[in-house]
C-alpha cells in the first residue's frame, strides 16, 4: 500500500472516531444566487499535522509527500516530514516583518524532479521580491541554497503586502501583490503592486502576458491573498475589500478589477466584478485550494472556513463556511497529496489571541 494511502486510511480513521468539530454553515452571503442546491459533503478535521509554530503563511509540498512551510516574522522555511516530523532547512535573513509583511508565499518547480527549484516571496527593507532557492543535500542534511532575487521591485509596506505563489498548468508563476496602502498604484499598469503577475522561472513577463514586455497579468486589486486553479485550468483569487465586502474573482488576462474605484461589484464595463462578495467581518480571506470539485477559502477576521461550488460557466454558489471560531485566524488551505487538506492557523499574528498550542497545521480530512 503507497505511503499517501497510508496516511490518508489513517486520518480517515482518526476522524470517524471524532467528535464532530464543524460549526453550523452560515446563510450564504447576500450576494449569492439561491437558486443552487447546497453540498452535503462535510469535512473534519482529524487533528494537528504540526503545532508551536509562529504564524505558518506558505505551503508548497515536495514530491514524495513533505511538505514546506514559510513563517512569516521569523523568515525560517521549516520541512515538514511525512511522518509530521518538523525541521528548519532554510532562513530568509533580509526578511522584514512588520504588520503584514515577511516571508510569505513559497511554491514548488512543477519540474522539480530535474531543476529542484523553490520559490519564495518576501519583504525586504526595500521592497517585495521573488526569489528562487535549490533544494539540495550537503553534509548536514537536505537543505536549501543561497536564495536568487528572479524579481524584485514590488512595492512593499506594512499592509497589503499580497504574497501568494502558485504554479499554472502552463508552468507560469503566478504571484498576488498587494499596493501596500497607496491604493492608487492599483490602476497603475507601470507599478507591481496591486496586480497578479505571471512570470517565467528565471522572473521574465511569461509568453502570452497581456504586455509582452510586463509580468502584469491583471491589475485593480488591493489585497490578493490566495490563488487557485480550477479543474478547468481557470484561476481564481481571494481578495480582501477595505470596508464592505470580500471578493472572490475569476482572473482573466489583461482584467482590471476595480480597486480603488470600486469596492465590490458595480463597476461597470470598464472594471471586471466579482463573483462572489461577503462581509468583512465573515471572510478576510487569505488562502485559496481547489479540492473535490469545489473552491475552498480560509478566513482570517471571520475566523472559519469557506466551501464554495464552482459553475461550469465560470460562476460560484453555495458558500458554506465550517469551523466557526473554533480554532481562531484561518491564514492558509492547500490541498496535501493525500487529497486532504491542511488549514494553518494565523493567532500569532498580532491580531488573533493564541491557544498554547498555536500556531498550528490542521488537517481537515474531505469526504
Amino acid at each position: 500500500m503507497q505511503l499517501v494511502t497510508r496516511i490518508r486510511l489513517a486520518r480517515l480513521i482518526a476522524a470517524a472516531s471524532m467528535l464532530p468539530l464543524v460549526a453550523c454553515a452560515s446563510d450564504p452571503a447576500a450576494s449569492v444566487p439561491s437558486n443552487t442546491p447546497q453540498a452535503t459533503a462535510t469535512p473534519q478535521v482529524a487533528g494537528n499535522v504540526a503545532s508551536g509554530l509562529d504564524t505558518p503563511w506558505g505551503i508548497a509540498f515536495l514530491p514524495g509527500g513533505a511538505a514546506l512551510v514559510t513563517e512569516r516574522d521569523t523568515g525560517r522555511i521549516l520541512q515538514v516530514g511525512t511522518d509530521n516530523s518538523v525541521r528548519e532547512v532554510g532562513r530568509i535573513d533580509e526578511t522584514v516583518a512588520q504588520g503584514e509583511s515577511g516571508l510569505l508565499g513559497i511554491a514548488v518547480s512543477p519540474t522539480f524532479d530535474t531543476d529542484r527549484f523553490v520559490f519564495l516571496y518576501v519583504t525586504t527593507s526595500e521592497d517585495n521580491r521573488i526569489l528562487r532557492s535549490t533544494y539540495s543535500t550537503n553534509s548536514d542534511g537536505t537543505t536549501l541554497s543561497e536564495p536568487t532575487v528572479i524579481l524584485d521591485g514590488i512595492p512593499a509596506g506594512r499592509i497589503h503586502d499580497g504574497g501568494r505563489l502558485v504554479f499554472g498548468p502552463d508552468g507560469m508563476l503566478y504571484a498576488a501583490t498587494g499596493e501596500a496602502g497607496d491604493r492608487e498604484l492599483a490602476q497603475d499598469p507601470g507599478s507591481l503592486g496591486g496586480k497578479i503577475l505571471r512570470i517565467t522561472v528565471d522572473g521574465e513577463p511569461a509568453p502570452g502576458n497581456p504586455d509582452p514586455a510586463s509580468p502584469v497579468y491583471s491589475l485593480g486589486h488591493r489585497n490578493v491573498q490566495g490563488l487557485a486553479f480550477d479543474d478547468r485550468d481557470r484561476l481564481w483569487a481571494s481578495e480582501f475589500g477595505q470596508n464592505d465586502v470580500d471578493e472572490l474573482n475569476l482572473i482573466t488576462a489583461g482584467g482590471n478589477y476595480g480597486w480603488p474605484e470600486v469596492e465590490g461589484a458595480g463597476g461597470g464595463d470598464e472594471f471586471v466584478d466579482p463573483v462572489l462578495t461577503w462581509p468583512v467581518s465573515e471572510a478576510s480571506p487569505s488562502g485559496l485550494a481547489f479540492a473535490d470539485g469545489r473552491l475552498w477559502m480560509a478566513s482570517l477576521r471571520g475566523e472559519r472556513l469557506w466551501r464554495i461550488d464552482v459553475l461550469p460557466d465560470g460562476g460560484a454558489a453555495s458558500p458554506t463556511d465550517f469551523f466557526t471560531g473554533e480554532y481562531g485566524r484561518l491564514r492558509t488551505v492547500v490541498v496535501a497529496p493525500d487529497a486532504s487538506l491542511w488549514l494553518t492557523t494565523s493567532n500569532r499574528d498580532g491580531r488573533g489571541q493564541p491557544a498554547d498550542d498555536d500556531d498550528r497545521i490542521l488537517n481537515v480530512v474531505l469526504p
